[in-house]
């Protein structure tokens, strides 16, 4: 019985396009099915997880005419695909960092009062919400207290723990989860992907759908990667002042700074791993040679060191702390080599 009613949810996550999340796409259909859809739902989770594309998909089913709701295929379910829908609005933030401004939510305010033009709903779906400033978050509270009976409200967010828990309990919450390495990789398949590419990419999302499409599509992002990676081989030979240097150019792009320490971070996860001997379990399996010949050239307690210097960076970085400061930080407590060689690396720590 277990097995019918997972391939049920596989079934159903599929008709909402949708890739994993079954158990968050069977509440959802279940929702609508039975007309009790909550006037607030908050999708929390990793970036580039799903979030967003739940939220549209939401959005089509509770518009959708269709006896299957989301049909995928009607005017309804298509404006809203391609974001043109007058009953569904995108509220991505304009403010400093991408946060959503009070502006916007006043903007949102007076839209809702309105009835739906053509829909049964009218869905307002808030990206980043956690981003939002506390003026703002305070303002939307008011709407979530007492919300028009036609309005559905969807927030998006990475740290709820950001949001004020009175924001946080008007809403029903579903904390997204990473889909499954073997799931990610099927799909790409499905899509007619290389078989390398494929176990790659199934490697480097983490789970995360939205980062696997993007990559797919647009190959600067494995670029990019490339020149991260080759930038920490750099930095790992480098002296102080290359590293400073390299801190103050880095952290003009603060959110160019959180992937970046997230790469970093699976790296040095993986020479732990090579440590460890699990060499099946590497997330950067196409420069396996460059992570073998480090592992030789670094030992167990410098790995951990180093991983655990990017944790604190990046917790400082979510905490809002200086951005240079805690890239200077990260930097200075990375092992310096002379070369990536066994016999010149060097032991002491800048």
């Amino acid at each position: 019985m277990a097995c019918a009613g997972g391939a049920r949810e596989k079934e159903v996550g599929m008709t909402w396009q949708i890739i994993g999340h079954d158990w968050a796409v069977a509440l959802l259909r279940q929702a609508v099915t039975t007309d009790r859809v909550a006037h607030a739902y908050l999708f929390s989770g990793p970036p580039q997880i799903g979030k967003t594309r739940l939220a549209q998909s939401l959005a089509q089913a509770l518009n959708c005419a269709q006896p299957d709701p989301p049909c995928g295929v009607c005017p309804s379910c298509r404006r809203i695909e391609q974001g043109i829908h007058p009953d569904v609005r995108l509220i991505e933030g304009e403010g400093a960092g991408g946060s959503i401004k009070i502006d916007q939510i006043r903007a949102l305010q007076r839209e809702a009062v309105l009835s739906p033009y053509e829909g049964r709903f009218r869905v307002f779906i808030l990206c980043q919400v956690d981003l939002a400033s506390l003026e703002a978050a305070n303002s939307l509270l008011k709407t979530l207290e007492e919300p028009p009976s036609q309005v559905v409200l969807i927030l998006t967010a990475v740290q709820v723990e950001l949001l004020p828990p009175t924001v946080v309990s008007r809403c029903q919450r579903l904390d997204l989860r990473p889909s499954g390495r073997d799931l990610v990789a099927a799909f790409l398949r499905s899509r007619g992907g290389a078989e390398a590419q494929t176990e790659l990419l199934a490697r480097l999302s983490g789970g995360r759908v939205g980062w696997v499409l993007e990559a797919a599509e647009d190959q600067t992002v494995l670029r990019q990667r490339e020149e991260s990676l080759d930038q920490l081989y750099e930095l790992l030979t480098a002296d102080r002042v290359e590293r400073l240097d390299f801190a103050w150019r880095a952290s003009r792009d603060p959110a160019g700074c959180r992937g970046l320490i997230e790469l970093w971070t699976a790296w040095w996860r993986d020479l732990l791993l090579l440590h460890a001997q699990g060499q099946s379990h590497l997330v950067n399996v196409d420069r396996v040679d460059e992570l073998q010949r480090m592992a030789k050239a670094s030992t167990l307690s410098q790995a951990w060191g180093a991983l655990d210097a990017l944790q604190t960076a990046s917790a400082q970085l979510e905490a809002n702390v200086n951005v240079r400061l805690a890239l200077e930080s990260l930097l200075l407590k990375l092992p310096r080599w002379k070369s990536l060689s066994v016999d010149q690396v060097v032991t002491e720590h800048n």
